[in-house]
Order: structure tokens, then C-alpha cells, then sequence
């Protein structure tokens, strides 16, 4: 025979058991009363404030949502948004949304890497023959050497890559594979100030590393909230 108390405390259970149950359902539905009511500048802000960011996507918002991993390959030139973000973007900052894009983007981590600063100048070989171009490097590199000319004089005279030419044939801060392999091979091998030549499938390159490489924002790790 079961005895009043244990049918007591078994209902009890019971009992507390429903409200936790009930106390889930409010608070679930709270969220999502919440979350549809919310302005933009609300949910910004707390993607800013938040330590889970995913959870509050994934369970208070329910919106879709992707992390990507982006590159940035040069700090000079940006290829869009994205890597211009990854380069400039704070960490724990939302942005967003954008002008066609109904998206908001913040910034969960970074990571560096090593990026060179680099001018040169092309001499096209459609246009020199390789011996002519040979022997004009020499004397410009001379003339560059001894004070004569500038780099940014020979540059602006000779350079067959007319972006760069105009800007005394600085070519930015990029990091290697970006550029040429054959001058990725060189830049190891180099020292700020140095000029050198390089060959490749447009001619040849008179390089020079204008800068001591650095380490700077190289990957940023985003999260993409669409709206």
C-alpha cells in the first residue's frame, strides 16, 4: 500500500516538473517576441555586446547565416567589402548592413601576416628585344646607384606598367603568391634598399624592396548574418 506522503512528494515532482517545463516554453517565446520586435539598431547592438554571437543568430534571431575566413592580399588595393573589412574592420565590431546587401557582418577574430612593400619598374620585351632590355636595366640600376636618377624618375621614363609608373612604380604592401612567382622567389632573397632584376612572361622587372616586410592584418574570420 502506498503510503499518502510518497503521493505526495511524486506529484510534487510532477507539479515542479510542469512549471519548468511551462517557465521553458514563456521564456522561448519571450525570445521570439523579442527578436521580431527588435529594430536593426537593437540587434546590432547586441551582436557588439554578446559573447555567443551564434547563439543569439542561430536561437534568439533564427536568421541564416555563414562564417567565412577571408584574406586580405593587399593593404594598398582591396578586391572588395569583404577583405577591405577583414583589413580595417575592428574585432567584435557589427557592420552593416550595405547598399544592395541586406546583411550584417562582425568581426570574430584576426590573424596576421607577412606582407612586402615593393616598387618596379617593366621593361616590355614586345617592345625591347631581352638583350637590349638586359642592357637597359643595367643602366638604369647604375644610374639609380650613383644619384643620378631616382627610381621614381626611371619609373615614370621607362616603366611599361603605367598604374604603378605614376605612383613612381610603388606597387603597395602585398603579401607572397600575389605577385609574380619568380618575384616572390627574389623577395626572400633581398634586402630593403637593393635593386635587382627579375624576369617573366611580360619582361623584365627592376625591383626594389622599399620597405622592411611587416606583419600586419592578413585573415580575419567573419560572420555573415543575413537579415
Amino acid at each position: 500500500m502506498i503510503k499518502p506522503a510518497t503521493t505526495a512528494a511524486a506529484l510534487s515532482l510532477q507539479k515542479q516538473s510542469r512549471l519548468k517545463k511551462i517557465c521553458f516554453l514563456l521564456v522561448l517565446c519571450c525570445w521570439q517576441f523579442t527578436a521580431n520586435s527588435q529594430s536593426l539598431a537593437e540587434i546590432k547592438k547586441v551582436l557588439d555586446t554578446t559573447n555567443n554571437p551564434l547563439g543569439y543568430v542561430k536561437f534568439v534571431l533564427k536568421k541564416k547565416y555563414f562564417i567565412d575566413t577571408v584574406a586580405v592580399l593587399s593593404t594598398s588595393t582591396f578586391l572588395g567589402k569583404s577583405d577591405s573589412l577583414a583589413y580595417h574592420g575592428k574585432v567584435g565590431k557589427v557592420y552593416g548592413p550595405f547598399k544592395k546587401e541586406n546583411i550584417l557582418v562582425k568581426i570574430l577574430m584576426k590573424a596576421p601576416n607577412t606582407f612586402y612593400h615593393v616598387k618596379h619598374i617593366l621593361l616590355d620585351t614586345s617592345v625591347f628585344s631581352k638583350r637590349f632590355a638586359d642592357k637597359l636595366a643595367d643602366s638604369i640600376i647604375l644610374k639609380i646607384k650613383s644619384g643620378l636618377a631616382t627610381f621614381a624618375d626611371e619609373a615614370s621614363i621607362y616603366s611599361a606598367d603605367n598604374e604603378s609608373a605614376r605612383k613612381g612604380g610603388d606597387l603597395g604592401w602585398f603579401v607572397r603568391g600575389v605577385m609574380l612567382p619568380a618575384m616572390d622567389v627574389e623577395l626572400v632573397k633581398h634586402k630593403k634598399g637593393e635593386l635587382f632584376k627579375v624576369w617573366s612572361t611580360s619582361g623584365l622587372h627592376i625591383v626594389t624592396i622599399a620597405d622592411d616586410p611587416k606583419k600586419d592584418n592578413g585573415y580575419a574570420l567573419m560572420l555573415r548574418v543575413i537579415l
